[in-house]
């Protein structure tokens, strides 16, 4: 692996989100107030989106319309059209992170990190249909490819919440490592990325038994899946590296540099060729 294009983003860039399509980046930069929206097959800058208040999470809508970003200290999520730039928002919990869009486009969550609990947001009506109640302090949370489970990293209860989203109950909790801050879904796997341990938990899908924890750079807070589901990538926001992970073997398949402090707190692989 190795940098192919730096962008000057600015802002204290942290969340990200790839269209569907491959065709767009979206990066939050909470101190800058904007959403940068990158053309991801020119590596260019499109635009910036002013977003007031402090944009942290973001997910795209499945057919790449929409960009939802998750307002970190104004207790919302702001919808936006990329058609015109029209913005609405909806009331979430306190201390508004992740945000995730489920892939039937029909449900999105938000992490409320100081109110320990998910927001569940309705898409086609843009309303808040229920709270869950989770660990302490969730922070990334994650979608499976069927819509039927969610999964929330909880920072500060050191595990990972297992939703039901029929049901909208927590239906199992995995202990993790030191931190957990994100989760990804690969070859019937669920990974952790755990920041102060510096590793990246494991546990089988299916029977959530805990499978390895592997030791990976200094304060892991991003994980991706390649498009075929064959590896997990980790953002080391401390030791400036990207680490390929073997999805099915579980080891390290390569590392590149990056820049100063990656968080890539979102789904930040593109496919598309």
């Amino acid at each position: 692996m190795q940098t192919v294009a730096t962008l000057p983003i600015g802002g204290k860039p942290a969340g990200i989100a790839v269209s569907r399509d491959g065709a767009r980046a979206f990066i939050t930069s909470p101190e800058g107030k904007f959403l940068t929206v990158i053309d991801a097959a020119s590596r260019t800058i499109e635009k910036r989106i002013p977003v007031e208040g402090g944009p942290l999470g973001v997910a795209a809508s499945p057919d790449g319309k929409r960009v939802y970003v998750a307002d970190l200290y104004g207790r919302r999520l702001i919808e936006i059209v990329l058609a015109g730039g029209a913005q609405r928002s909806v009331g979430v919990g306190a201390m508004a992170s992740g945000v995730a869009v489920a892939p039937d486009g029909k449900t999105i969550i938000v992490a409320d990190r100081d109110d320990n609990a998910l927001s569940l947001i309705d898409a086609a009506t843009f309303s808040r249909v229920a709270t869950i109640p989770v660990g302490k302090h969730p922070f990334g949370v994650t979608i499976d490819a069927s819509s039927a489970r969610a999964y929330s990293a909880n920072v500060e209860s050191d595990d990972v919440s297992v939703i039901d989203l029929a049901s909208r109950k927590v239906i199992a909790t995995l202990k993790c490592g030191s931190r957990p801050y994100t989760v990804a879904l690969a070859k019937g796997r669920i990974f952790v990325a755990n920041q102060h341990g510096d590793s990246v938990s494991v546990f089988d899908a299916e029977s959530l038994a805990p499978l390895e924890t592997i030791k990976v750079g200094e304060y892991p807070e991003g994980l991706a899946v390649s498009g075929d589901g064959a590896r997990v990538y980790v953002a080391n926001w401390f030791s400036n590296e990207l680490w390929a992970l073997d999805a099915q073997t579980l080891k390290i398949l390569g590392k590149a540099e990056t820049g100063d402090g990656p968080r890539a707190f979102g789904a930040f692989i593109r496919d598309a060729e």
